[in-house]
């Protein structure tokens, strides 16, 4: 190639097409039914879409929005923090709208890593993470959590942090394990934070789909608000996934720098939608516990039926993944079950193992999402029902 050099910058290599696009393609070359990406089949509130079909037809939003996000928006999200986790947001300094978590993710480690940073992050972890960090030029530190409690060690946690660490990238509710960190868990992970004067950026997208446990915002406890960005989203909690519609909220100072990178990757998106998850943050309590309580039925619909056909389940507290283990089945390699899967039973999932940096560690977890219409879970539970052993 030109000068000899590869055409993908030397910071990514490794990182090619992402394990959700190639099951998900799999999927519809099969005709399989895709329990691998995690995307509702059906559409959230009809007064959400709704307010978005008013947007467009007003002329809200077709244009460019402001750099940080509709006011109505940003206004939304400060009060939801406040009704929901009891912390206090400026609507107008502390609050940044971006496209979708994943940009803010991205968005926060290029703003805040310098080339060598370290930062520490619970494997196994969502795939933007490593790229993320890559991408920034710092380097991933993982701390595993194993099989089959998936708690982190903090002793272990405590060690791997030197002078060199920046930053702390949690995420609770937990993608994929479903582990929800308790208060005492958050609360050792604040006091090391504080005692090293680390930055904390937490991912907090699940915060609606805890069913075991209670979701506690890291920024909520004592010396940590100065120092955490929290980001979060409407695609989880509104099964509106295309739309979207994130944000991150934090102290003006880390808002600044989010932002400053923010306004070079997408500079702004989501114009009618933001007006629309205006509004979907504003719902009452009572949508948002039966959206719990539907997924937590999805949960144990799915769960007890992977059981009945052979799998080990690890039952989440949290998000809408259950991770299982493939060895009841005499199998090993995550990914080539999952690229088998389709073709003898017509389901698709998606192997745990691309999302460690110890591929033993998640060599024969697999995921399964349960966001899906009933009929939907029973007949992949059918299918592979047929797969026990």
């Amino acid at each position: 190639m030109t000068q000899g050099r590869p055409l993908l910058n030397r910071r990514l290599d490794g990182f090619g097409t992402t394990i959700f696009a190639e099951m998900s393609a799999l999927a519809v070359r099969t005709g399989s039914i895709n329990l691998g990406q995690g995307f509702p089949d059906t559409d959230g509130p009809e007064e959400v879409r709704e307010a978005a079909v008013r947007a467009l037809r007003e002329g809200k939003g077709n244009q460019y929005p402001p750099g940080p996000g509709i006011p109505e928006l940003r206004t939304a999200i400060a009060d939801h923090q406040r009704r929901f986790h009891g912390l206090a947001v400026d609507p107008d300094t502390e609050v940044l709208v971006t496209a979708g978590a994943t940009e803010a993710i991205a968005a926060a480690m290029l703003a805040l890593l310098e080339p060598g940073d370290e930062v520490i992050a619970f494997e196994p972890f969502y795939d933007s993470y490593a790229a993320c960090i890559a991408m920034a030029g710092a380097q991933r530190v993982p701390l595993t959590l194993r099989a089959p409690s998936f708690r982190p060690d903090l002793d272990e946690l405590r060690s791997k942090i030197t002078p060199r660490t920046r930053l702390l990238l949690l995420n609770t509710p937990h993608n994929p394990t479903g582990t929800v960190l308790t208060r005492e868990e958050l609360t050792a992970i604040a006091a090391l934070a504080v005692e090293h004067d680390l930055l904390v950026v937490t991912d907090e997208v699940y915060e609606h789909l805890v069913f075991e446990g209670e979701h506690i915002p890291m920024a909520s406890l004592p010396g940590m608000r100065e120092r955490t960005v929290t980001i979060s989203s409407a695609g989880k909690s509104f099964s509106y996934t295309g739309w979207k519609v994130g944000w991150v909220t934090a102290p003006a100072p880390l808002v600044t720098a989010v932002r400053t990178a923010k306004q070079y990757l997408t500079y702004v998106s989501a114009g009618p939608f933001q007006y629309a998850i205006a509004e979907a943050l504003r719902l009452p309590d009572t949508y948002f516990d039966t959206f719990r309580a539907d997924l937590r039925r999805k949960r144990d619909l799915l769960a007890d039926g992977l059981r009945a056909a052979g799998f080990e389940v690890h039952r989440p507290q949290g998000t809408y993944f259950i991770t299982t283990d493939i060895s009841p089945f005499g199998e090993t390699d995550a990914l080539a079950f999952c690229r088998a899967l389709p073709e003898r039973h017509g389901v698709v999932a998606v192997p745990n193992s691309v999302f460690y940096d110890d591929p033993e560690a998640g060599r024969s977890l697999v995921r399964f999402t349960f966001c899906k219409r009933d009929e939907v879970l029973r007949e992949a539970v059918g299918r592979l029902r047929r797969a026990a052993p």
